[in-house]
């Protein structure tokens, strides 16, 4: 038996309310959260800086990336997938 074990995310669905919609880029093509409204989310690091981003699942974003700042959200639950 193998002892390599491959990364697998938790099976973890993350919620999330917005509590900062200001400062939207000029260029931002796409979804853009609402203050007090509470969307799915992952999150995922950047593959350049590293730092955790939030991504809200179903959002559509076409320019720049996809993904939020974290100080624009906080976490209101965490529900297993089982």
């Amino acid at each position: 038996m193998s002892k390599v074990k491959l990364p697998v995310p938790p099976p973890v669905q993350h919620y999330a309310r917005c509590v900062d919609d200001s400062r939207r880029p000029s260029d931002h093509i796409g979804d853009w959260p609402k203050a007090g409204h509470v969307y799915p989310i992952q999150v995922r690091r950047n593959a350049r800086t590293g730092l955790p981003q939030i991504h809200v699942l179903g959002f559509y974003a076409e320019q720049p990336y996809g993904a939020f700042a974290r100080h624009r959200f906080e976490t209101v639950a965490e529900v297993w997938l089982n």
